[in-house]
Parts: structure tokens; C-alpha cells; sequence
């Protein structure tokens, strides 16, 4: 069957008619402007070369060649058949921490961005793994379900911000068990793991119970401190300010790396620290490679046979063709007649 992948081109095929009045029109009055110079018939003899016909017929070899381009265009295609592509790979979950503590600049630019740029990296990397995106602060909440569409991926991570949640704290339980609930499918043999981007600051749940259950079902959970244990200040946006407390002291945010390290241990996975160096992310590869990839879902898709060289080829031919045809008769090859013309 033949089909058309991008139909919307045939409509140029409306400009074939409109070159054909404009030609028609031309010749019209190019014909009443040389009645004007004198008898037709003294006019041919002082032109015996002048051939009208070889002109329609380079004028109708361009045309079609045209019109075969403009279907070139249009991609016809025939044929069909359906290609399955074989995948192995790991579903992983991302749990990102967007509290106001993120907003903090000891890792440049800021705790949050340089998390969100240590993700795109990551899932930059993926082939035939899925992934999903959960965010948490004081609740959590799924802002991707486990996906294999890297783009989505990357749009919703650059979207995510600390305005998504308004209930501030750092509830890390929470977002192990929203991950968890976000794998979908639970009889998956795909090896699973969660990766919790946090400073780890102002806790308020019991994670590592949360990560010892998800380790008894199988999914590791990876840590990713960002930050400096020191601590920063936390800046306000859009002020000149950072946050205080209650008593209106200035807010100290520091990376509480014991917390993250007994969350991985609990989880039977790793804690990483993200600085300003690509050693997060590298450690973060070597873990998951080493987790086993199983055989997801194939990707089966239908593949159309394309048409259009054809016509293009054909286009080039009547070009070229058209391109040896003169203007004028050639007086060698009067006598052939291959316009149908009586020498003269």
C-alpha cells in the first residue's frame, strides 16, 4: 500500500497548474508582441531556427521534473514490516530532594542544579534501562513514572524546582517508599535500585527502615549526599537575603553524611558524595552496570519501505534530458525531425 509520510508536501503540487496558466499567458502575449513587428510568415523566414515546440517541451520536462520532486518530498513509501528490537536493561528510580536546603551554594551552582545536571548526565548514559523521577521535601510525590523515554525525562527534570512542595522538611522514607510504588509492574524480573539525591538535612521519617524494606524486596538503594558537612547559607530567591529561623538567625545548611550512609547501608547500596567533580556520577555508572540486566519489554515498531529515490532519479533524468534540448533547431539534425517540425 502506498502511503505518504509527510502528505502536507502535495500541496505544492497546486503550483503545477499556476506555472502552466503563467506559460500559457506568456506565450500568448510574447506571440501578439511579435505580430506587432510584422508579417508572421516574414518574420519565420528571418527566424528559421526559432522552434516553439522545443521550447514546450523544456518547458514541460522542468515541470514534471517538479512535480516529481515535490512527491519526493512527500516521502512516498511501500511496503511495510514489523522490526523487534531485543532490550536488556535495569528500571531506576530517582528520588531528588527539593527542599529549600538544595538552594544552598557549596557545590556550584547550587545543591539542586548540580543534582539535576548529575541526573541528566546519567540518564544521558541509559540505552535500554527505564527510568522515573520521584521529588520529595516534607511529602513525596511522582513527577515521572518509570519510563523509557529519555526525553520526557529530561523535560521533567529541568522543570522540577523547590516550588513543586510547599510542606518543607527532608522526608526521606517517604521517597523510598513513593519509589518503590512507582516501579509499576511488580513481577519484573528487571533488576531495580533507587537513587535518593539529598542532603540528608532535617530528616523526618524512619529511612532506614524504609531502605531495609526495599532491599528485602530486591531494590537497592543508592545514596547521593550533595553538599558540604560545613554547611552553607541558603539564599532567597529573588531577594538579597538568605532564610533564618524562627528567632530570625541565619540558617546553616550542612550535608548529614552519617544519615546518608546508614540509608545505602540499609539499602544494600552505596553512598557517593556529589561535589564539583564528575566522581559522583562515575560511581554511580560502575554500581548500576554491576546490577543484573534482565530482558525488558521488546520494542516492536513498523518500518516502511521509502520510495522517493526513485522519483528524484527520474526528476534528475528529465533535467538532464531537458538541459541538451536547444532552444533552436540545430541544423544538423534538422532533417531527423524530432519535433515533428517541417525544415525549412
Amino acid at each position: 500500500m502506498l502511503r505518504f509520510a509527510n502528505i502536507e508536501m502535495l500541496w505544492c503540487l497546486i503550483a503545477i497548474p499556476v506555472f502552466v496558466i503563467i506559460y500559457i499567458v506568456y506565450s500568448y502575449i510574447k506571440k501578439r508582441q511579435i505580430k506587432k513587428l510584422g508579417d508572421p510568415e516574414l518574420i519565420n523566414q528571418l527566424m528559421p531556427d526559432a522552434s516553439r515546440s522545443r521550447s514546450i517541451w523544456k518547458f514541460s520536462l522542468v515541470l514534471l521534473a517538479l512535480a516529481l520532486l515535490i512527491v519526493a518530498s512527500a516521502r512516498p513509501q511501500y511496503g511495510q514490516g514489523e522490526i523487534t528490537i531485543e532490550r536488556n536493561g535495569i528500571e531506576v528510580m530517582i528520588a531528588m530532594d527539593i527542599s529549600n536546603s538544595m538552594l544552598a551554594e557549596d557545590v556550584s551552582p547550587n545543591r539542586l542544579e548540580r543534582s539535576k545536571r548529575l541526573v541528566d548526565k546519567l540518564v544521558e548514559e541509559m540505552e535500554d534501562d527505564k527510568v522515573g523521577l520521584v521529588v520529595f521535601a516534607g511529602e513525596a510525590f511522582t513527577q515521572l513514572p518509570i519510563t523509557s523515554d529519555y526525553t520526557s525525562a529530561k523535560m521533567f527534570l529541568n522543570s522540577i524546582s523547590p516550588d513543586l512542595i510547599r510542606t518543607q522538611g527532608t522526608a526521606l522514607g517517604a521517597a523510598i517508599d513513593k519509589s518503590m510504588q512507582s516501579f509499576g509492574d511488580s513481577t519484573s524480573v528487571a533488576g531495580k535500585a533507587i537513587i535518593l539525591i539529598t542532603d540528608g538535612e532535617n530528616h523526618e521519617d524512619d529511612a532506614i527502615a524504609a531502605a531495609k524494606k526495599a532491599q528485602e524486596q530486591g531494590v537497592k538503594v543508592f545514596v547521593v549526599g550533595v553538599g558540604k558537612p560545613e554547611g552553607a547559607l541558603i539564599p532567597i530567591p529573588g531577594k538579597n537575603d538568605h532564610m533564618r529561623d524562627k528567632d530570625g538567625q541565619v540558617v546553616v545548611s550542612g550535608l548529614n553524611e552519617d544519615m546518608c550512609e546508614q540509608i545505602a547501608q540499609a539499602g544494600g547500596g552505596l553512598y557517593v558524595h556529589c561535589d564539583n567533580t564528575n566522581g559522583a556520577l562515575d560511581a554511580l555508572r560502575k554500581q548500576l552496570d554491576e546490577i543484573k540486566s534482565t530482558e525488558l519489554d521488546p520494542l516492536i515498531y513498523t518500518d516502511y519501505n521509502e520510495q522517493y529515490q526513485s522519483f528524484v532519479l527520474l526528476a534528475l533524468l528529465l533535467l538532464v534530458v531537458e538541459f541538451f534540448i536547444m532552444s533552436r533547431r540545430n541544423r544538423r539534425i534538422v532533417r531527423m525531425n524530432l519535433f515533428k517540425e517541417k525544415a525549412k
